[in-house]
């Protein structure tokens, strides 16, 4: 985290007051934890002849990529999500793909903005660990100040043109009985992911050390209990990587774009938010 406020204080933010300090380059770091109680999004950004296939990408494979919306070509903004958001410098950091390698990581995209680029943001499953916490499943990622841990797994996605590549899942632990729990109360939130994948033996879906994530912080399990997958969206950016785009933008992992919905009844909040 930033030394630009306390973590504390950081959490009381609003998203519009979590964004304003994001444009400024104030805040860079991972939005673990920030905004609770509104969705966050993992966000892909093409060139718009590779749309099609990205949209029906999405549209195959509803549980790593529930999209939630999509931009006009060449708009930096998305008003069904914000009113003010800007896609070129309102996430605190950037990943830039040129043909499947990342060349950098920044905090603002202006530079490498292109006229034909359409943005896709995908639910994320930051957005139902509120729930979680209120339905009294403490995650250890956010008592410890970590970000959740995320790996590359088996489970193959449905291919679209280029676009395919195997799922990647974010993991919680719980104890058995939490398990059940957390399947009930995040089958409730279907455009953040949803329920879990899979639970118990990870090598069951290719993960050959749980301790060696592709993205995130390594967890800290307990004795007596299951690490639980969840489809996560960072899966888009093993897809661009093997498709290999001329260009395409992501947002880093754990450094979500964040929305003004709110992640309570988010299925019903989509088309409250219309266009300025």
């Amino acid at each position: 985290m930033n030394d630009v406020q306390s973590l504390r204080d950081l959490r009381q933010l609003s998203p519009q007051e979590m964004r304003r300090l994001i444009r400024a380059g104030q805040y860079t770091s991972d939005t673990t934890g920030l905004a609770m109680g509104y969705i966050q999004g993992n966000l892909a950004i093409l060139p718009e002849k590779h749309a099609l296939d990205f949209a029906t990408f999405c549209q195959r494979n509803p549980k790593p990529c529930p999209l939630i919306a999509v931009s006009e070509a060449g708009s930096a903004a998305l008003p069904t999500l914000a009113h003010d958001f800007d896609l070129r410098t309102d996430v605190s950091k950037y990943r830039v793909f040129r043909n499947g390698e990342v060349v950098e990581e920044t905090t603002d995209i202006s530079d490498h903005w292109q006229d034909d680029f359409v943005a896709f943001v995908l639910g994320c499953s930051y957005s139902f660990e509120e729930a979680l916490v209120s339905a009294g499943l403490p995650l250890r990622h956010l008592e410890l100040g970590r970000e959740v841990p995320a790996y590359v797994t088996s489970i193959a996605t449905t291919k679209s043109g280029p676009f395919e590549g195997g799922m990647v899942c974010s993991m919680r632990p719980f104890k058995p009985a939490d398990a059940i729990r957390a399947v009930e109360v995040t089958s409730r939130f279907p455009l953040t992911h949803g329920s879990p994948v899979h639970f118990g033996d990870p090598q069951a879906i290719g993960i050959e050390d749980i301790m060696k994530p592709k993205y995130g912080d390594p967890p800290v399990i307990e004795e007596g209990e299951v690490p639980v997958f969840w489809a996560c969206g960072i899966t888009p950016q093993v897809v661009m990587a093997n498709a290999r785009p001329e260009i395409c933008i992501t947002h880093k992992a754990a450094h979500m774009l964040i929305t003004d919905l709110p992640s309570k009844g988010s299925a019903e909040a989509l088309p409250k938010l219309t266009k300025a």
